[in-house]
């Protein structure tokens, strides 16, 4: 992936503070996360580009860096930046509470 700047799309910054343009109107943020898939993380992409697959928030965090991001920290939880499909964010798997990464009880 060539590292460069990534910056949110203009139209999906707020018009002033507080305000979200129309959601039928605003393109997706730069960044996706896509859904969990069993134990296995999410597959991440950059501008429509794979980057890779996360298991933690510091494997995003690593591909944004490589992308020309350095401080991606403080935009995990921007949708402006990141778009988190399905799923809760920052939710690396679907194994429940309790269960190991097959499905076995823990205990």
């Amino acid at each position: 992936m060539n590292h460069e700047h990534i910056q949110p799309n203009e139209d999906s910054r707020p018009d002033h503070e507080g305000a979200q343009p129309d959601d039928a109107h605003a393109p997706t943020a730069p960044i996706t996360v896509g859904r969990p898939v069993g134990a296995g993380g999410r597959r991440v992409t950059i501008r429509g580009r794979s980057a890779g697959i996360a298991h933690s928030d510091a494997d995003v965090v690593e591909f944004l860096r490589r992308a020309g991001l350095p401080d991606a920290w403080e935009y995990l939880d921007d949708p402006r930046w990141v778009e988190w499909q399905d799923g809760r964010p920052r939710t690396y798997d679907t194994t429940p509470p309790g269960h190991g990464d097959h499905g076995e009880v823990i205990g």
